[in-house]
Parts: structure tokens; sequence; C-alpha cells
């Protein structure tokens, strides 16, 4: 993922959000975005910003349960900021099945660690930035079986298409899961993921 991203769209994202109607947080994410915020540690770093920006350019959908919510929210459900020095038991007990990153530092600038929350467990991600936590966290709907949070589906059927060449609705065999999964991960993270997943398929 690091690579398309990095040299097809990152760049075009950026450009389309700046169209947007600009509210207050998409200006700070396009500011952070194009790394104009090297001294605001209250935004995402550059990474980060530009992956939240698909969110105003894609705005979640109501789905079945047909209640709007704003991207901002929505940021809410894929990526949650939490302070080193606070316990994440909260965390353990947050209602859902769909997984999402929990970002752990003293800044969202400067985060310490990552991880994949998923079914009221934490897994600890080998990523050590924002696009490679952003990359185990997408696979890891295919590691545990899950749709997509109904309010992220765009997004991740957007990624799902033009940066992991996924059709949608196709089907992995096992070796080309494997090798998949493997392109981000370690053998020792894929090893946990694997005897986890036992619980969490559907």
């Amino acid at each position: 993922m690091l690579e398309k991203w990095d040299t097809t769209l990152r760049l075009k994202v950026i450009n389309e959000a700046k169209h947007l109607t600009r509210s207050i947080e998409l200006c700070r994410l396009l500011k952070a975005a194009e790394k104009l915020t090297d001294n605001d540690d209250t935004t995402w770093d550059s990474d980060m910003a530009s992956l939240l920006l698909l969110l105003h350019l894609l705005p979640p959908t109501a789905g079945w349960k047909r209640t709007r919510i704003s991207p901002g929210e929505a940021v809410d459900k894929m990526l949650v900021f939490h302070k080193s020095c606070c316990s994440l038991d909260e965390h353990l007990r947050r209602d859902g099945r769909q997984p999402y990153i929990l970002a752990v530092g003293r800044t969202r600038k400067k985060i310490d660690s990552y991880y994949i929350v998923v079914d009221k467990q934490l897994i600890p991600c080998q990523a050590t930035s924002s696009l490679c936590a952003f990359d185990e966290l997408f696979k890891s709907h295919y590691v545990f079986n899950l749709s997509y949070d109904e309010y992220l589906g765009q997004l991740f059927t957007l990624l799902q298409t033009t940066v992991y060449t996924i059709a949608v609705q196709q089907q992995m065999s096992l070796p080309e899961f494997v090798n998949f999964v493997q392109k981000s991960l370690t053998k020792s993270s894929i090893e946990v993921l694997k005897c986890l997943s036992v619980s969490f398929v559907r």
C-alpha cells in the first residue's frame, strides 16, 4: 500500500479535497496532509491526515440504520487517539465487531504504538507508521472475515479496488490470502492473528 499511496493517490486526494466546502476540521486535515502544521501536536501526521481526507471526499453513507453521521464521526469508527498515560480498559468495553486503529502516544503526532481493536481485543500492530497501521487495519477485515463498517464502506471499497487491486466480491484462495497478509505483517504477528481469528470468524 505504501508505494501506491505515496506515488499516485496521496496528492490526488489532497488536491480534490481543496475543492470541498471548507470546515474547520477539513482545513486542519489539509494543513496536516501538506505538512504545514509541524508545531501543532493536535493534528495527525501527514499520511494519516491524507487518508482521513478521503472520509470528506467520500462522506459516510447512512446505510441500513438510516442515521447520517459527519466525516468527523466516521473518523472515530476508524481511528482513535489514546494518551499513553491512561488505561486502555475503556477500549476493551467498547461495543462493536468492526476493527479500528487505536493510536497510543503523547500526542497525535507522536504515536508510540498502534493496536487493532476488534471485538474487545487489543492486537498490537507491527506498524511503526500510521500508514502501515492502516494497512494492517484493512487486512484485519480479511483475517477475521469481517465486513466493512457501513459508514466506512465507501472508503475501504475504494482502497480495496485501487490500492490493493482486489475486485469487489473477489474470493481469494488460501495461498493468495497468506501472500496478501505476509506483505506487511511479520511471521509472529501472522501467527497471533491466525490464533485470534478462530474466535472472530463469522
